[in-house]
């Protein structure tokens, strides 16, 4: 399990899990201190994907399918043993709904929470139409990074770290781009689905997600751009709103 999943802070009596998947080209740091901060009753796992981290030696992959089939197989037994939840931004919010719609159809497993950030849902209009970032230049795929902010200027001045760096992002954004999913006829799952997203960041439709789940759906922005969960403060109306959301989840599990 450590090969794909990064948790800080192993919590065997937690009564829910809590599922991170990264943005494109991002690492599992991020959502793994997670679990130093949330309160015992939540276990943080951080999904490690190929070509980074500790798997930076493995190709990356070309598909969600991989992805998806990968986390299953490695998390299965533990979905199994209690209650889990999903979170992730941008690219992971895609990532999250493809893991959580494969879960639903292959083994008829829900999650009590579904959060996803910075996205518009991979059916909607919105989604369908946006440019192939993926297949720019180095030069102009920069400059659009640039454009979207959250990316540490020392990282875009560093030549060396960002040949690192490119790869990873632009084989997530293929992923992605590539990524097909017709708009459900119907609720997926029943389970409460949170949208957090910038006010800043481009407009994204959030509402187009509503449409996969029966249960409660809440949007929730928040000030900045495109990588406004990595302010601070923000994290901190995050944190305190999935705790809350998922000790409800844990009445009524119970």
């Amino acid at each position: 399990m450590e090969k794909v999943i990064n948790c800080f802070k192993r919590r065997p009596d937690a009564v829910t899990r809590l599922i991170c998947f990264p943005w494109a080209g991002g690492g599992s740091m991020h959502y793994a201190r997670w679990g130093n901060i949330l309160n015992s009753s939540i276990e943080v796992f951080a999904v490690k994907l190929p070509g980074r981290e500790s798997r930076a030696r493995e190709p990356f992959f070309q598909n969600m399918e991989q992805i998806v089939d990968e986390v299953i197989e490695v998390l299965l037994p533990m979905l199994k043993e209690k209650p889990f939840a999903l979170f992730g931004h941008s690219f992971g919010a895609f990532t999250s709904f493809a893991v959580a719609d494969a879960l639903k159809k292959r083994h008829n497993l829900k999650p009590v929470h579904i959060f996803l950030s910075g996205a518009s849902a991979p059916y909607s209009e919105t989604r369908i139409n946006t440019p192939k970032r993926s297949e720019l230049s180095d030069e102009d795929f920069l400059k659009w990074m640039i454009s979207i902010g959250g990316t540490p200027p020392e990282l875009l001045a560093n030549p060396d770290v960002l040949k690192l760096f490119l790869p990873a992002l632009k084989a997530d954004l293929h992923v992605v781009e590539n990524y097909r999913c017709d708009k459900p006829e119907g609720p997926i799952l029943c389970c409460p689905v949170t949208c957090f997203d910038g006010k800043d960041d481009v407009p994204h439709d959030l509402e187009a997600w509503k449409s996969f789940t029966s249960g409660e759906f809440t949007v929730r922005m928040l000030d900045g751009a495109h990588f406004y969960l990595k302010d601070s403060g923000n994290e901190k109306i995050i944190l305190d709103y999935v705790t809350k959301q998922l000790e409800t989840s844990e009445m009524d599990y119970l």
